[in-house]
């Protein structure tokens, strides 16, 4: 297949995130659409955790295997586990940096807007530092979380445009082209995910924002498609499915945090069921494809 041809294919997977994304435009959601929309992505995020660590865990045991049988040593499995591990700790750490980072600048804006106050003026320098993290403050936590969400779930569809080129560029046609089918049925849902929390927080984004939010969860699988026809690289694959695999962690457990203060139960259970049943019915649709 032509590099073309093969950028078209990484390109169609990656844009059907966008259809998705218009749910963030909700009018006032009711209490209960909003605790299932909360749900609902969870579920999904649940099932994209399981289905990355599962990829990145293949070299792994595929090294394992390979040392058991007497064909390989150890040394790949050091390599592949410390990668794994290395992977899983920086995508999951560097969330957790952030969301320390946002709150000592949130810290350090309030105690400089009170010795402004009680100064009647503040220097230079006291108002570089309070803007530094202006940006970041002045988006919403249902915002920042979408955010979260669309980088976490870019890194996952790096990986998916790596397998996408580097089936392309082995001439396995077929395979490249289920794969594209697969994915773009994933993303399709992966756009849900994004948006739901601000849905659930009933905020009414602008297109502007929505589409940037494609742009950072779709736009690596057509990066990945780039890089995997160029050359292939289970190293590569393993180091970004499991930073994908960490901040999607990191983001679980935040909408977890959020749902758990509802009292809205049922909502609850059935939202997140329903993401869950979707990440499996379209991975079922793949795999029944040969893929």
């Amino acid at each position: 297949m032509g590099e073309g041809q093969t950028l078209l294919l990484g390109l169609i997977a990656g844009v059907t995130i966008l259809l998705g994304l218009p749910l963030g435009r909700l009018r006032s959601p009711g209490p209960r659409t909003r605790v299932g929309l909360n749900a609902f992505a969870v579920g999904i995020l649940v099932f994209l955790l399981w289905d990355v660590l599962s990829h990145a865990f293949e070299p792994v045991d595929t090294a394992l295997a390979a040392a058991h049988d007497g064909s390989g040593g150890l040394g790949p499995v050091f390599g592949y586990g410390v990668l794994f591990l290395a992977g899983l700790a920086a995508g999951f750490g560097s969330l957790v940096a952030y969301e320390a980072w946002l709150g000592r600048g949130e810290s350090t804006s309030r105690g400089g807007g009170d010795r402004a106050a009680g100064a009647g003026a503040g220097g230079p320098g006291a108002m570089a530092a309070a803007e530094v993290p202006a940006r970041a403050r002045a988006w919403s936590p249902a915002r920042r979380l979408a955010l979260l969400i669309a980088v976490g779930i870019g890194l996952h569809n790096f990986g998916e445009g790596l397998a996408i080129g580097g089936s392309a560029a082995t001439g396995e046609i077929g395979l490249a082209v289920l794969l594209v089918i697969g994915f773009a049925l994933h993303n399709g849902t992966e756009g849900f995910g994004i948006v739901a929390p601000l849905a659930a927080a009933g905020e009414r984004p602008g297109w502007g924002f929505l589409l940037l939010m494609g742009l950072i969860g779709g736009g690596p699988t057509f990066l990945g498609t780039v890089l995997g026809h160029q050359f292939t690289s289970d190293a590569l694959r393993v180091v970004f499915l499991t930073l994908a695999a960490g901040s999607i962690l990191y983001v679980v457990l935040q909408l977890v945090g959020v749902a758990s203060r509802s009292q809205q139960r049922h909502p609850l259970y059935l939202g997140a069921f329903a993401g869950l049943a979707i990440g499996f019915i379209t991975d079922m649709i793949v795999t029944a494809g040969g893929a």
